[in-house]
């Protein structure tokens, strides 16, 4: 059976090299961190479940069995983490879009804009459906890995990625049309500059 280095570094800290888990932190703390602020709106508390991640692969260990895909483990311990925190701690806010952490910085304002409309609509999303987006695009997830993480067939995972995309790029393409309805409204509104020029 050939591991992949994930897979080996966390045998190694399952039989108690607990210095090897730093090296899967540092590989994984900013996928997390990302994931879970995506999904939350919330840094401070992305922060507190990337740490709960840790000391759950830590805790659990001894379960961790060779073959088994890592990255589809450690995502299925954040689902949890995640899940038993709003069990504890039910959520009082809704998902606040603007929270939501921009996906790459860029240059160009047109694609800043895009950008946060895209973040806007996955806000809109309902939150499974954000979740499995964000496993496949953002975390880039293999199908199989998302399927094994949410326990159900490939062609299940296909489908529920088709729709949320369709539902995603409805959300994205309202939400621009709103802008651009309000851009409009505002150069209507703009009084002529009577041929001040900017400097």
């Amino acid at each position: 059976m050939t591991l992949t280095p994930d897979e080996d570094l966390m045998l190694q800290v399952r039989d108690g090299a607990g210095e090897t888990l730093g090296v899967l932190f540092d590989r994984y703390q900013t996928p997390l961190f990302n994931f879970y602020s995506k999904l939350t709106g919330d840094r401070a508390l992305s922060e507190d479940l990337v740490q709960e991640v840790f000391l759950r692969i830590l805790k659990y260990r001894q379960s961790y069995r060779p073959g088994t895909p890592f990255r589809a483990w450690i995502y299925q311990i954040a689902r949890n983490a995640r899940v038993d925190h709003f069990r504890k701690f039910p959520r009082q806010t809704a998902l606040e879009p603007e929270m939501l952490p921009p996906v790459v910085p860029t240059d160009s304002a047109q694609e800043q804009q895009e950008v946060e409309l895209l973040q806007r609509a996955l806000g809109q999303l309902p939150e499974e459906k954000r979740e499995i987006l964000l496993l496949c695009r953002f975390q880039e997830l293999k199908y199989e890995e998302i399927a094994s993480l949410l326990g159900c067939e490939l062609n299940t995972v296909r489908t529920r990625i088709h729709r949320a995309l369709q539902e995603l790029r409805k959300a994205f393409h309202q939400l621009a049309q709103g802008t651009m309805l309000r851009k409009a409204e505002a150069a209507g509104n703009i009084p002529p500059q009577g041929g001040r020029h900017e400097v």
